[in-house]
Protein backbone atom coordinates (compact mmCIF):
# COMPACT_ATOMS: atom_id res chain seq x y z
CA UNK A 1 0.00 0.00 0.00
CA UNK A 2 2.85 2.41 0.71
CA UNK A 3 3.81 2.64 -2.95
CA UNK A 4 0.28 2.49 -4.30
CA UNK A 5 -0.57 5.55 -6.38
CA UNK A 6 -4.03 5.52 -4.80
CA UNK A 7 -2.77 5.71 -1.21
CA UNK A 8 -4.00 9.02 0.19
CA UNK A 9 -1.20 9.14 2.74
CA UNK A 10 1.36 9.73 0.01
CA UNK A 11 -0.25 12.93 -1.23
CA UNK A 12 -0.91 14.28 2.24
CA UNK A 13 2.67 13.52 3.28
CA UNK A 14 4.08 15.19 0.16
CA UNK A 15 2.07 18.34 0.83
CA UNK A 16 2.03 18.65 4.61
CA UNK A 17 5.06 16.75 5.94
CA UNK A 18 7.37 19.70 5.15
CA UNK A 19 5.11 21.92 7.24
CA UNK A 20 6.00 19.95 10.38
CA UNK A 21 9.28 21.87 10.41
CA UNK A 22 7.22 24.94 11.35
CA UNK A 23 6.58 23.36 14.75
CA UNK A 24 10.24 23.50 15.79
CA UNK A 25 10.15 27.26 16.30
CA UNK A 26 6.55 27.59 17.44
CA UNK A 27 5.72 25.74 20.67
CA UNK A 28 2.03 26.65 20.44
CA UNK A 29 1.82 25.23 16.94
CA UNK A 30 3.62 22.08 18.07
CA UNK A 31 1.10 21.68 20.89
CA UNK A 32 -1.83 22.16 18.51
CA UNK A 33 -0.48 19.54 16.09
CA UNK A 34 0.14 17.18 19.01
CA UNK A 35 -3.46 17.61 20.20
CA UNK A 36 -4.80 16.93 16.72
CA UNK A 37 -2.58 13.86 16.39
CA UNK A 38 -3.87 12.57 19.72
CA UNK A 39 -7.47 13.14 18.63
CA UNK A 40 -6.96 11.24 15.37
CA UNK A 41 -5.09 8.41 17.12
CA UNK A 42 -7.80 8.15 19.78
CA UNK A 43 -10.48 8.00 17.10
CA UNK A 44 -8.66 5.21 15.27
CA UNK A 45 -7.11 3.12 18.02
CA UNK A 46 -9.15 1.43 20.70
CA UNK A 47 -7.50 1.72 24.10
CA UNK A 48 -7.81 -2.03 24.58
CA UNK A 49 -5.24 -2.91 21.90
CA UNK A 50 -2.88 -3.77 24.70
CA UNK A 51 -0.26 -2.07 26.84
CA UNK A 52 1.69 0.33 24.71
CA UNK A 53 -0.29 -1.05 21.81
CA UNK A 54 -1.89 2.18 20.72
CA UNK A 55 -0.47 1.75 17.24
CA UNK A 56 -1.99 3.54 14.31
CA UNK A 57 -2.37 1.26 11.33
CA UNK A 58 -1.72 2.53 7.82
CA UNK A 59 -5.03 1.27 6.44
CA UNK A 60 -7.04 2.93 9.19
CA UNK A 61 -5.25 6.25 8.80
CA UNK A 62 -5.66 6.07 5.02
CA UNK A 63 -9.42 5.55 5.45
CA UNK A 64 -9.54 8.48 7.86
CA UNK A 65 -7.68 10.69 5.39
CA UNK A 66 -10.01 9.71 2.56
CA UNK A 67 -13.05 10.66 4.60
CA UNK A 68 -11.52 13.89 5.85
CA UNK A 69 -10.29 15.05 2.45
CA UNK A 70 -13.62 14.14 0.86
CA UNK A 71 -15.31 16.34 3.45
CA UNK A 72 -12.85 19.16 2.71
CA UNK A 73 -13.56 18.86 -1.01
CA UNK A 74 -17.31 18.97 -0.37
CA UNK A 75 -16.84 22.07 1.75
CA UNK A 76 -14.78 23.75 -1.01
CA UNK A 77 -11.91 24.15 1.44
CA UNK A 78 -8.77 25.89 0.27
CA UNK A 79 -5.61 25.95 2.32
CA UNK A 80 -5.26 29.31 4.04
CA UNK A 81 -2.15 31.21 4.89
CA UNK A 82 -1.45 30.07 8.42
CA UNK A 83 -3.08 27.23 10.28
CA UNK A 84 -6.78 26.46 10.41
CA UNK A 85 -8.40 23.30 11.78
CA UNK A 86 -7.93 21.36 8.55
CA UNK A 87 -4.30 22.35 8.12
CA UNK A 88 -3.53 21.36 11.70
CA UNK A 89 -5.35 18.06 11.22
CA UNK A 90 -3.42 17.28 8.03
CA UNK A 91 -0.14 18.19 9.71
CA UNK A 92 -1.14 15.86 12.54
CA UNK A 93 -1.77 13.07 10.05
CA UNK A 94 1.80 13.63 8.81
CA UNK A 95 3.07 13.49 12.38
CA UNK A 96 1.33 10.11 12.76
CA UNK A 97 2.74 8.90 9.43
CA UNK A 98 6.23 9.82 10.63
CA UNK A 99 5.76 8.57 14.22
CA UNK A 100 4.47 5.16 13.14
CA UNK A 101 6.63 4.91 9.99
CA UNK A 102 3.55 4.27 7.88
CA UNK A 103 5.01 4.93 4.44
CA UNK A 104 7.92 2.55 4.95
CA UNK A 105 5.91 -0.28 6.48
Amino acid sequence: MNDSPGCPLIGVAATYMPRLSETTSAPGLAAAVDQHAAAVRDALVPAQRGPGGRTVRREELADYVLGFTDWLTGADWTEPVGHDFATLRLMAVCWLIREYDLLDA
